[in-house]
């Protein structure tokens, strides 16, 4: 069946949604609508049957999310590295651990306040950074992942992270911890822990000097939010 006869049975609304969601893995092309997926688990298994783009290919698992799936904060990243692949757990690796000792560095628990996953499912090769038609073809995963879990704040992990899903190519060093608002929800945009594991200086004013800066802003941005709720 050729895409565009994918493409033409996807958009007959006489088509049971079971046999649209078969269609939806084949080809970047088609699209994934807003709703698509009653669950994370439905997603999950979507997302190992993808080939939107080249790496489903060479992953051995697609990496989708851990944490609170109705968590207040969700974490993106950027894509998968060679432990998340292996594993199927997104930030497991040197970066990850850095990442669980920032948050519970002010007191925020993977298990009840935040759900983590990436821009990206499938590792890219040599740990690369996604290509634009890689980000784009895994977008609508993610956008489904946000409306799942419905986030109040959304803490971007790297300039990629940022890009990826607003759109805006600024380097982080010029928007790391300045709030700005995407669809209607708050975001942050941090240092990415593999850049502080080469930069370790806690002198003040390097990198990891202002992520404590800018974690100590979620926390207290997550404060108010609980209060005011």
């Amino acid at each position: 069946m050729s895409n565009e006869q994918q493409l033409s049975l996807f958009e007959d609304s006489s088509i049971d949604s079971n046999d649209q969601k078969e269609l939806i893995p084949k080809d970047a092309k088609i699209p994934i609508p807003t709703g698509t997926y009653a669950n994370m688990t439905e997603l999950a298994q979507h997302c190992n049957q993808c080939h939107r783009c080249g790496l489903g290919k060479t992953r051995t698992h697609a990496v989708v999310g851990r944490g609170d799936l109705k968590a207040p904060i969700m974490v993106v990243g950027e894509a998968p590295g060679q432990t998340e692949d292996e594993t199927g757990l997104p930030f497991v690796g040197k970066a990850g651990q850095l990442l669980e000792k920032i948050l519970a560095s002010v007191k925020l628990d993977t298990q009840k306040d935040v759900y983590i996953c990436n821009i990206n499912k499938c590792r890219p090769p040599d740990n690369r950074v996604p290509t634009t038609e890689e980000m784009d073809a895994c977008k609508p995963y993610l956008l489904e992942q946000i409306r799942l879990v419905d986030p109040k704040i959304i803490l971007f992990v790297g300039a990629t992270a940022v890009k990826g899903l607003t759109g805006d190519k600024r380097a982080i060093s010029k928007i790391r911890g300045e709030w700005m608002e995407w669809d209607g929800r708050l975001c942050m945009p941090i240092f990415h822990p593999s850049y502080l594991l080469r930069n370790q200086s806690r002198e003040v004013g390097k990198p990891k000097w202002l992520t404590w800066q800018d974690i100590q802003a979620v926390r207290a941005k997550f404060d108010e939010i609980h209060k005011n709720q």
